[in-house]
C-alpha cells in the first residue's frame, strides 16, 4: 500500500489565522509552517493561482519543513486558462500583457516567460524533495472534446518530466460515458487525476468518481458542501464543516486509490475558519495515518523530480 498523506489547502488562510487554531508563540511565517508540518505531512501552496511565485518563497519552505514533508503547488491562473488580471503578472510582464477588458492577453512570448518563471521558482522545492505535485484546476467551459485535449497535450509537453495531478471542474469529464476515454487520456500523459468531494445537488457537481491514471500519485480534494458551490463569496462556497459520518465512507475509497499508487494525496479545502484542518485530523484519525512529516521513506520512490 502506498503512502496516505492528509493535508489542508492552505496554511496562511486569513480565515484560519484569526480562527485560534495555531497556537501563541506561532504566529509568524516561520512559526507557522514549522508549527504546521508538527501535524500534517503536507499542504497546497494555493496562492500561487492567484499570482506567480518566487524562489525565494519556494526556498524558506524548503528551509522550513522536515524531511518527507509535501508541497502540492496550485498552477498559475494564466497557465491553466482562468481569466488573469495583469496586476497578478510580475511588474516588468504587465505593460505588455493588458487587453481590452483588463484581462491579461497571453500571447505565445508571455506564456513561453510566465511558463519559465514558474518553473524556476518551483526549483528550490523540487531540489529539496519537497514538491509533491504542480496541480492544475481547469476552468468549468473546458469542457470534453478536441481543443480540451489538445490544450492538455500541450500543457503536459510545457511540464514534460514534471509531478503533474489535473482537476476538471466541468462535470462531462467524468460522466459514465466519457469515464473511459479521460482516464485514457490521463493515462497516456501520465498526469495525475483529481478526485473530488462536493455537494452533489448542483448542475455543476463533479461526481466523487476515484481513478489512478498515475501509479506514482493519486489526489483527493475536499471542497465542502456547500449548496452555494459557483455562487455567491468565498466564505459562502467553502463554508462546511465535515463530520466523520460524510468523512468515513472515504475511508476505503483512499486505501484502495493506495493500493494502486505509491503516495495518496487527501487535501481540505474547506477554508472557512479552522474547518479544513479540523477536518484533516478527523481524516487522520479515522485513516490511522501519521499526524506529522517525519516518517521513514526511501526517496527513490517518494521524490518526484521535474
Amino acid at each position: 500500500m502506498g503512502d496516505i498523506l492528509v493535508g489542508a489547502c492552505s496554511w496562511t488562510d486569513r480565515e484560519l489565522l484569526s480562527s485560534g487554531w495555531y497556537p501563541e508563540g506561532h504566529r509568524g511565517a516561520e512559526a507557522r509552517l514549522r508549527y504546521y508540518t508538527t501535524r500534517f505531512p503536507l499542504v497546497e501552496v494555493d496562492s500561487t493561482y492567484y499570482g506567480l511565485p518566487s524562489e525565494r518563497n519556494s526556498a524558506l519552505w524548503a528551509e522550513r519543513s522536515p524531511a518527507g514533508f509535501r508541497f502540492d503547488v496550485k498552477a498559475f491562473s494564466l497557465l491553466t486558462g482562468h481569466p488573469t488580471r495583469p496586476g497578478a503578472l510580475p511588474a516588468d510582464l504587465r505593460s505588455a500583457s493588458a487587453g481590452p477588458r483588463g484581462r491579461t492577453e497571453a500571447d505565445p512570448e508571455l506564456l513561453d516567460e510566465v511558463w519559465r518563471r514558474f518553473a524556476g521558482a518551483l526549483e528550490p522545492l523540487r531540489r529539496a524533495e519537497r514538491l509533491g505535485t504542480v496541480l492544475f484546476q481547469f476552468p468549468p467551459w473546458l469542457a470534453p472534446g478536441a481543443s480540451a485535449t489538445a490544450m492538455l497535450r500541450r500543457c503536459r509537453e510545457r511540464t514534460e518530466g514534471w509531478p503533474v495531478a489535473v482537476e476538471f471542474r466541468h462535470p462531462d469529464w467524468w460522466r459514465p460515458d466519457r469515464y473511459a476515454s479521460t482516464f485514457g487520456l490521463l493515462a497516456e500523459l501520465d498526469l495525475t487525476a483529481v478526485a473530488v468531494d462536493m455537494a452533489q445537488s448542483l448542475p455543476t457537481s463533479i461526481p466523487p468518481v476515484t481513478p489512478v491514471p498515475s501509479a506514482r500519485l493519486a489526489v483527493v480534494r475536499f471542497h465542502g458542501r456547500s449548496r452555494a458551490w459557483g455562487t455567491g463569496s468565498k466564505e459562502d462556497r467553502f463554508r462546511h464543516r465535515y463530520s466523520p459520518e460524510e468523512l468515513a465512507p472515504w475511508t476505503s475509497a483512499v486505501r484502495e486509490m493506495a493500493d494502486r499508487a505509491r503516495e495518496v494525496h487527501v487535501l481540505f479545502n474547506n477554508c472557512c475558519g479552522d474547518a479544513a484542518v479540523r477536518a484533516a485530523e478527523t481524516m487522520n484519525r479515522l485513516l490511522g495515518t501519521p499526524s506529522g512529516a517525519a516518517r521513514e521513506e526511501d526517496s527513490t520512490d517518494s521524490a518526484f523530480l521535474f
